[in-house]
């Protein structure tokens, strides 16, 4: 995957099934298409996922793992102890953990029982990086690691990555997860400067710009998973809210996102009975961390020439020694 963005060919990418038409009681809508420079957005809808309880691993988790799982290397053996202090993060043993974000495994499905109209239901929700529209992550990464693309991806390039996880501390749900031992902190006094790679869901961005579908909503049985012109996503999200009488997540959180959640019942009564932690994501009010992107924004803006060219160098040094490098999907 280059870190230039490829123009996208006009291809369509949002269909919708006589199904769901049934099931929503709307109307099939026009389709909707992605081309050249236009913002994509996502619809996760939680009246339609059902989890797949049929099957031992959901199937948008089974095809990113398909997809993403043996292009993250495994660390260096022994991961070299940083000093004076910080903590080794090391999922490479744990690769098989789908019910939680990990280096590993860049989507989850939460499984919440609420209450609605006095009857206790099952909300399945499908977990991974909101793709916010004006992320913190990417303006705080003092390698220019993380990027922001027009098509709205927000895409980290593991192999400029040297792991401080500075994104991950901007980020109002903790999306990135960092895997020691890998990238290209490893060939600059590894004891010191970094501590691994960050890796999230990256919204298949190499295959967005050949006009595909990312794998997860490609996979999706119950067509719970869906992508399009950003306008039209929203307006269909607003559609399904009004169709069940629901609600939306995403749309104004941490200053609007290209991910529109759409459930039957309030995103807080959700939020309050999923589970927290490392790895777990919230479904409540996110703000943007102003104060900390202040703070570190200033770091990396006086830094960033000097990182840059640092990490251009150790990048091109990595990827001819080709230890603990990335592949690309192309």
């Amino acid at each position: 995957m280059s870190i230039n963005e490829p123009k996208l060919t006009r291809r369509s990418f949002l269909g919708f099934t006589s199904g769901f038409a049934l099931a929503s009681g709307l109307g099939l809508p026009r389709r909707v298409h992605a081309a050249g420079e236009e913002s994509l957005a996502t619809i996760i809808d939680l009246t339609l996922c059902n989890g797949c309880t049929d099957r031992d691993i959901p199937a948008c988790i089974s095809a990113c793992r398909t997809k993403n799982l043996s292009r993250i290397p495994d660390p260096v053996d022994p991961i070299p102890k940083l000093f004076p202090r910080g903590k080794i993060e090391d999922w490479s043993e744990k690769k098989y953990v789908t019910d939680r974000l990990t280096p590993y495994n860049f989507i989850y499905v939460e499984r919440a029982t609420v209450e609605k109209d006095g009857q206790k239901q099952d909300i399945f929700i499908p977990r991974r990086c909101m793709h916010c529209d004006n992320p913190a992550c990417a303006t705080i990464c003092p390698f220019t690691a993380n990027h922001k693309f027009k098509n709205g991806a927000v895409v980290i390039n593991a192999n400029l990555c040297i792991g401080g996880a500075k994104c991950r501390t901007v980020c109002p749900w903790s999306i990135p997860q960092r895997q020691s031992g890998v990238g290209p902190y490893l060939y600059f006094v590894p004891t010191l400067a970094g501590n691994g790679a960050m890796f999230k869901c990256d919204l298949c961005y190499d295959l967005l710009v050949k006009g595909k579908t990312p794998v997860c909503m490609e996979a999706c049985p119950q067509k719970a998973l869906l992508i399009g012109k950003k306008e039209d996503i929203y307006e269909e999200a607003k559609r399904r809210a009004q169709a069940v009488g629901g609600f939306i997540y995403g749309a104004k959180e941490n200053e609007g996102t290209a991910t529109l959640y759409v459930s039957p019942v309030p995103f807080e009564e959700i939020n309050r009975v999923t589970r927290k932690g490392p790895g777990l994501p919230h479904l409540g009010p996110a703000q943007r961390r102003m104060a900390e992107t202040d703070r570190l924004g200033n770091y990396t803006l006086i830094g960033a020439p000097v990182f840059g060219v640092i990490a251009g160098l150790v990048g091109i040094f990595a990827s001819r020694k080709g230890k603990g490098k990335v592949k690309n999907d192309d």
